[in-house]
């Protein structure tokens, strides 16, 4: 799986591996949800997408190591289909994850997932995407979350 930036291109691109296997690429490019997805495509995987927290934690490493100064938004495979309404009562809000040939991963998402920026538009009339939003957070480094 991949994540794009929406910045200009870094120097380099990384890629990092959880032991079960999954791995996740970053790339810099300026680029729209539709386009960062066809260009995970191209490289054989897909927008990433996280089921618990190992899986943020490396995700989250390697986008530090790997992104320009804060802030930035990376994309990932986080939508909302327009027959879905967005309900804050919904784990991530009634999003969900695009999983590889375009079927959706599992939908339960424990608490540490669910954080938002800001609170996605309520609405069920139109398709929706999220990406990940590190921000600089002079506590700890850094600080992320969903953002609509």
């Amino acid at each position: 799986a991949c994540a794009l930036s929406r910045s200009s291109p870094a120097p380099r691109a990384a890629v990092r591996c959880l032991l079960a296997g999954a791995c996740f690429s970053a790339h810099m490019a300026n680029v729209s949800f539709a386009e960062a997805r066809g260009a995970c495509e191209r490289r054989r995987g897909s927008l990433a997408w996280v089921s618990g927290e190992p899986e943020l934690r490396l995700l989250l490493q390697l986008l530090a190591e790997t992104a320009v100064p804060a802030p930035e938004l990376f994309w990932v495979g986080l939508k909302r289909n327009a027959s879905v309404c967005t309900r804050k009562e919904q784990p991530l809000r009634g999003f969900s994850w695009e999983g590889v040939g375009g079927g959706t991963a599992p939908q339960e998402a424990p608490a540490a997932l669910d954080r938002w920026l800001q609170e996605p538009l309520r609405s069920c009339l139109t398709a929706r995407c999220a990406g990940l939003h590190l921000a600089a957070d002079p506590g700890d480094g850094r600080s992320w979350g969903w953002k609509e």
